[in-house]
């Protein structure tokens, strides 16, 4: 019998019982045996570094939740966490520059694995603008500024299904990673008090692609379709908790105003 470490097979247990795959089904998907799984999971067998990595890659596990694995069983830690200011991310930060200055006059952001904004551009500041000095303090927050009632909140036509596209997307993230420092921000921002405006806003007879953000600025009524990109096969876990969201004009009238504030 070898030695083992159980710390690793019960949180590959926990991992695996969050996906809802059986034994047998990770088993043929890591092409192992479901005898070999259960003996990882319960401590008899402690996987081989390559092993766990492979379970890990077929759970979805998070690349920060896969050194804690890795140190779980024994091994050290396969991916680095660089700091954004570090010397060796002058190339990502100035790709993410041009980036977010070329998007512009539309919105575009990077938050971090827990929504902090790490770089916006002119587009985002200019929706940001009159906000109260609090919510704009560093480390800003992309859902607090957004949800909170002093913030962007009064300002959304549809807030009802805009807040409530937002705390599906955060529940999602919550069951697919042990965050708690994600799931303390969820109880705080769906605790905010809703505006009575937001039970019902008539839809304006537009055909939107997707369900769209409807913000008023100075006097003007936006409507924004985002989408989120992340890096391709990160290799650094900052990098991999990185997400460039755009804000696409959603309607003609949008984009003529946002081209006029460039002029």
């Amino acid at each position: 019998m070898t030695t083992s470490t159980p710390a690793v097979g019960a949180l590959l247990r926990t991992w695996r019982q969050r996906r809802g795959i059986s034994q047998l089904e990770l088993a043929g998907r890591a092409d192992s045996s479901s005898r070999h799984i259960s003996f990882i999971e319960t401590g008899r067998s402690r996987p081989s570094e390559e092993m766990v990595l492979r379970l890990a890659d077929h759970l979805d596990v998070p690349m920060r939740e896969r050194n804690s694995l890795l140190l779980a069983a024994g091994y050290a830690p396969r991916y680095a966490q660089t700091a954004l200011d570090d010397p060796s991310m002058e190339a990502l930060r100035e790709g993410i520059e041009r980036l977010l200055t070329g998007y512009e006059p539309y919105p575009a952001l990077v938050v971090d694995a827990t929504y902090d904004v790490v770089a916006a551009n002119r587009g985002i500041v200019m929706l940001l603008d009159g906000l109260p000095a609090h919510l704009l303090t560093p480390p800003l927050n992309a859902m607090r500024i957004t949800l909170h009632p002093e913030g962007l909140a009064p300002r959304i036509r549809n807030l009802a299904e805009w807040r409530g596209h937002l705390l599906a997307q955060m529940e999602r993230q919550i069951a697919l990673a042990r965050s708690e420092p994600l799931r303390a921000l969820y109880e705080e921002v769906s605790a905010y008090p809703v505006a009575e405006r937001a039970a019902g806003v008539p839809r304006e007879p537009v055909p939107y692609i997707a369900l769209p953000l409807v913000i008023e600025h100075d006097g003007h009524v936006l409507s924004f379709v985002s989408s989120i990109a992340t890096f391709n096969t990160p290799m650094d876990v900052t990098v991999a908790e990185l997400a460039i969201e755009t804000m696409l004009p959603a309607d003609p009238a949008t984009a003529k105003y946002l081209r006029s504030l460039g002029d």
